[in-house]
């Protein structure tokens, strides 16, 4: 009886992009692989490209063009091609050996809780990908967004990444931008609400205009992008990330969003609460580089308005 060959390990070479390149020293990416590996020619690494055989900031880069940055972390499998992430409700946009950048589909929940520890959450699909690599492998959940909410979350991988990112939230998040879609339009086309939130027995936030019964400041930005047949689309800018902090400023507003019937919005035509994280920019716990993440505006929100 034949029994078929052991599965050859992945074999991984890592490089770094030198500070010598810069916007007047420009490098592309496969020109930079034929310097790192000079025992390969041209046409094999533009196989191992085409072939999702080379990762740039755990990301996996076809395209040989692909302009570089100084400090990135270029890693090639000689092996085979890397395994890739799917989950038709999540989607991995960045990943390195400490944080996890994902987007989100609504009715997903970020992290179960005590009376849904068993349903499929971002946390228990993340944590199941990463422990097929190694069993000891860790994942932490730095911000959450509501169940009904899309878009871009992140998490971390080692304990090193997640506090550094929790004690110093506030000044590592440096941009954190949300779509909504409410009924009607604000009176202003553009403004900043600000007003302490505080939470009932039944989990509902509400909101106060002073800190007197003990709430927290909640700062909201935010600007119309565009109306039409009694919807508005607004850009939300967050200056503190309160719980449910747009969807109670938007009720303020007199304008709910648009689906969220726990504060005030009527059901939807899109069948969602019509809410997405949009942008989210931050400082890498590690690296101290500033990474920026975008999502387009979702299709649903646009056939609104």
């Amino acid at each position: 009886m034949k029994f078929p060959a052991p599965l050859k390990p992945d074999r991984i070479v890592e490089f770094m992009v030198p500070d010598t390149v810069t916007a007047d020293a420009p490098e592309q990416l496969l020109p930079f692989l034929a310097a790192m590996l000079p025992e390969l020619k041209r046409t094999a690494l533009k196989q191992m490209l085409a072939h999702r055989q080379v990762r740039v900031e755990g990301n996996i880069v076809a395209q040989a063009t692909r302009p570089l940055e100084a400090g990135e972390k270029i890693e090639v499998n000689l092996t085979r091609e890397f395994r890739e992430f799917y989950h038709r409700r999540l989607r991995i946009v960045h990943e390195d050996d400490s944080i996890i950048v994902v987007h989100k589909g609504y009715g997903l929940l970020s992290m179960a809780d005590d009376t849904k520890r068993n349903q499929e959450t971002a946390y228990s699909i993340l944590r199941d990908y990463l422990k097929k690599d190694h069993p000891d492998n860790k994942l932490f959940i730095v911000h959450r967004l509501d169940r009904d909410t899309s878009g871009l979350m992140l998490f971390a991988k080692t304990v090193e990444a997640k506090e550094a990112l929790q004690y110093n939230w506030n000044n590592m998040v440096l941009e954190r931008k949300y779509l909504c879609v409410v009924e009607g339009e604000p009176e202003q086309a553009e403004g900043t609400v600000r007003s302490y939130l505080l939470e009932n027995s039944r989990h509902e936030v509400y909101s106060m205009p002073d800190d007197s019964k003990g709430g927290k400041l909640a700062v909201t930005r935010y600007r119309i992008l565009a109306s039409r047949g009694g919807y508005s689309l607004v850009e939300c800018e967050l200056d503190t990330g309160r719980k449910n902090q747009i969807r109670v400023h938007m009720k303020l507003l007199g304008t709910p969003i648009s689906g969220d019937r726990r504060y005030g919005g009527h059901p939807s035509p899109i069948h969602r609460m019509a809410l997405h994280a949009q942008s989210l920019k931050f400082v890498h716990p590690v690296t101290r580089r500033a990474l920026a993440f975008t999502t387009p505006v979702p299709a649903s929100f646009r056939s609104l308005v």
